[in-house]
C-alpha cells in the first residue's frame, strides 16, 4: 500500500538536475497495451498530468512476481532507501546518475534487484535564454509521437500502514542536439531493451546503462515552450505547446 505524504513544492531552482519535470498522459490500458503488462498493481485511476514534480504519484511499469509478469503500478517520485531513518529526502533522489548507481549506497540495492520503466510523453529542461535574462523553457519528446521509457528504479520504505513505495528516474550524460539544452538527459530505452531492464533476461550491468542509439536521439523533438511549465501548480496540455522558437545556447557558454 502507498500512503500519501505531504507534498512538496517543487519551484524551477529545483529543476537544474535532469529529470526534474515531465508529462505523463497515457492511461492505465494503454500503458498495460503498451508494454504487454498483465494488469495494475494499483486502485486509483490514473490521472494526466501535464507538468509531473517529484513527490508525485507516477506510473510505472515492473515484474511483479505474485502476479506473473509485468505490472503497471502507482508509485511516488523520489526514492527513499530501505534503511532510510523516515520518507522525507525521497525528493531529493529523483534521479540516479548512471555514472554512480550500481555503487552509491541509495541505490545500489535497487539498481540489483528493482529495476522499472518509467514511461513519459516528454521531458521539461531549462536553459539561460540567448536574447536577454531568464530561462527558456523546453519540452523534449519523440517527434512520432510515441511514448519516452526512461529506465527507473524502485524501492520499498516502512511496513504496514506505514509503507511507501517509491521510484527515481536513471540519468546519463545528454548526448547530439539534446546537450544543447542541458548536460544530463533521462536514460531512454527502446523496446528491445525493456526485458534486460527488467531482469527478464540476463544482462551484463554496464550493458543496461548504455547510452541510446544515435537513430533514438535523431527522432527526438526539441520544443521551445512558454513560463507557465515553471509553476508546479500549473498543468494541462497546453503547457507543450511550442512557442516563439529560440536557439539553444551553446554548453561552452554554460559551464
Amino acid at each position: 500500500m502507498v500512503v500519501s505524504l505531504p507534498e512538496v513544492s517543487v519551484g524551477l531552482s529545483n529543476v537544474a538536475a535532469m529529470c526534474g519535470r515531465y508529462a505523463s498522459s497515457r492511461s492505465a490500458d494503454d500503458l498495460v497495451a503498451e508494454f504487454d503488462a498483465v494488469g495494475t498493481a494499483f486502485d486509483e485511476p490514473l490521472r494526466p498530468d501535464y507538468n509531473v514534480a517529484p513527490t508525485t504519484t507516477v506510473p510505472v511499469v515492473r515484474v511483479s512476481g505474485s502476479q506473473g509478469g509485468r505490472v503497471v503500478d502507482a508509485l511516488r517520485w523520489g526514492l527513499v532507501p530501505s534503511w532510510a531513518a523516515d520518507p522525507s529526502g525521497g525528493a531529493r533522489m529523483m534521479n540516479a546518475r548512471a555514472e554512480s548507481v550500481a555503487t552509491k549506497p541509495a541505490f545500489r540495492s535497487a539498481f540489483a534487484r528493482r529495476r522499472c520503466l518509467v514511461p513519459a510523453d516528454g521531458w521539461y529542461e531549462w536553459s539561460p535564454r540567448p536574447d536577454g535574462p531568464g530561462k527558456q523553457a523546453w519540452y523534449l519528446t519523440r517527434a512520432d509521437g510515441g511514448l519516452c521509457v526512461f529506465a527507473g528504479l524502485w524501492e520499498v520504505w516502512g511496513k504496514g500502514d506505514d509503507k511507501v513505495a517509491t521510484c527515481s528516474i536513471v540519468t546519463t550524460d545528454a548526448l547530439g542536439p539534446l546537450a544543447s539544452v542541458h548536460h544530463r538527459m533521462p536514460l531512454q530505452l527502446p523496446r528491445e531493451r525493456w526485458a534486460e531492464w527488467l531482469g527478464e533476461s540476463a544482462a551484463d550491468p554496464a550493458a543496461l546503462l548504455a547510452p541510446p542509439s544515435g537513430e533514438l536521439l535523431a527522432g527526438m523533438e526539441l520544443r521551445p515552450v512558454g513560463p507557465a511549465v515553471g509553476n508546479v501548480k500549473n498543468t494541462g496540455p497546453q503547457l507543450r505547446e511550442r512557442v516563439e522558437a529560440v536557439t539553444p545556447v551553446s554548453l561552452d557558454t554554460l559551464f
